[in-house]
C-alpha cells in the first residue's frame, strides 16, 4: 500500500463544487447540474477515473472542499493505492487519460503513510480575479469578476491590511457553515493589479491562511468591493467584521474569480 500525493488543475465552471455530494442532500448552485440526480464533482470524476486504474473503488482526501464553480490552480489530494507496479510519477498520465479536459493532473508523488491532504496542509492560498474592464472578453467573464469600473485599491487594501493574525470571521462565512470555530489565522491578504498576456490590466486579490471557511473568500471579496463603491473605509470594515453579524457583510463575489492557488504543508 502506498499513499500517493496529487496536485490538480481544474476549471470548475461545470462542476458542483470538490466534494462528492448525493443527490438528496446536494447544495449544488448551478443550476444545469442540480436536481434529483447525483451531481457532477471533482472529487467524483477522479475517483472514477482511479477506480477505472484500480478495477475497485479507490477513495480520494482534497486539502479542502472548492464550492461549485470554484476553480484550482493547485489542488491537493491524496489516495491510497494498492498497485506497487505503477510508479508513482506515471499516475499523471494514467489518471488524464479517464479525466475529462477541464481536470488535469499536473504532478503525482509518493508520500509517507501518515501524510494526508487535509490534516497534513499547514496553509492554503487563494486568489480571487477582477477584471474593472468596461467590454469584457469571453474568457475573463468565465475566469474573473467583471466589476466594469476601476475600484480605488488603496481604499481595498487599507480593508485588506485588516486581516493580519487571528480573527473570528462570522460576519464573512456562510450562515450554513457548521465549523465550531469561526476564527482563522490570516499571514497576509493583498489587493495587486497585473496585466495578462492580452496586456489587460486584471486586479488580483491574494490570502493566505491556515484554512477557510465556506464562502469566506468570495463574501471578504464582495463585501469589501461593495463597501469601497459605497464609500465606506477600513474603519467601516472592521468594524463589521468585529460585529461577528452576517447582517453587515455586503454581497458574496461570483465562484468565477475564484482560484485555489497553492496548499502548502
Amino acid at each position: 500500500m502506498r499513499t500517493i500525493l496529487l496536485t490538480i488543475s481544474y476549471d470548475g465552471t461545470n462542476y458542483c463544487g470538490w466534494q462528492r455530494q448525493s443527490a438528496k442532500g446536494n447544495n449544488c448552485k448551478n443550476s444545469a447540474l442540480r436536481g434529483n440526480v447525483a451531481v457532477k464533482t471533482i472529487q467524483e470524476c477522479i475517483e472514477y477515473a482511479l477506480e477505472k486504474i484500480h478495477k475497485t473503488h479507490i477513495s480520494l482526501a482534497g486539502s479542502g472542499r472548492t464550492d461549485s464553480g470554484v476553480h484550482a490552480f493547485a489542488q491537493a489530494a491524496t489516495f491510497i493505492s494498492p498497485i506497487d507496479s505503477i510508479p508513482a510519477k506515471n499516475f499523471v498520465q494514467a489518471l488524464n487519460a479517464f479525466l475529462p479536459q477541464d481536470i488535469r493532473i499536473v504532478d503525482s508523488k509518493e508520500v509517507e503513510n501518515n501524510f494526508h491532504a487535509r490534516f497534513s496542509a499547514k496553509k492554503r492560498t487563494y486568489k480571487y480575479f477582477l477584471d474593472p474592464a468596461l467590454h469584457p472578453t469571453a474568457h475573463d467573464k468565465r475566469f474573473s469578476w467583471s466589476l466594469y469600473r476601476m475600484p480605488n485599491l488603496q481604499i481595498l487594501n487599507d480593508m485588506a491590511n485588516i486581516l493580519k493574525g487571528e480573527l473570528d470571521f462570522t460576519t464573512f462565512c456562510y450562515a450554513g457553515d457548521k465549523s465550531l470555530s469561526k476564527c482563522r489565522f490570516i499571514e497576509y491578504a493583498e489587493f495587486k493589479t497585473i496585466t495578462d498576456c492580452f496586456e489587460n490590466t486584471k486586479i488580483v486579490f491574494e490570502i493566505c491562511a491556515n484554512a477557510f471557511l465556506w464562502n469566506m473568500v468570495r463574501s471578504l471579496v464582495g463585501s469589501m468591493v461593495q463597501y469601497e463603491k459605497n464609500g465606506q473605509d477600513a474603519r467601516f470594515f472592521k468594524t463589521a467584521l468585529e460585529a461577528k453579524d452576517r447582517k453587515l457583510a455586503g454581497i458574496t463575489a461570483p465562484a468565477s474569480g475564484l482560484f485555489l492557488y497553492k496548499v502548502q504543508f
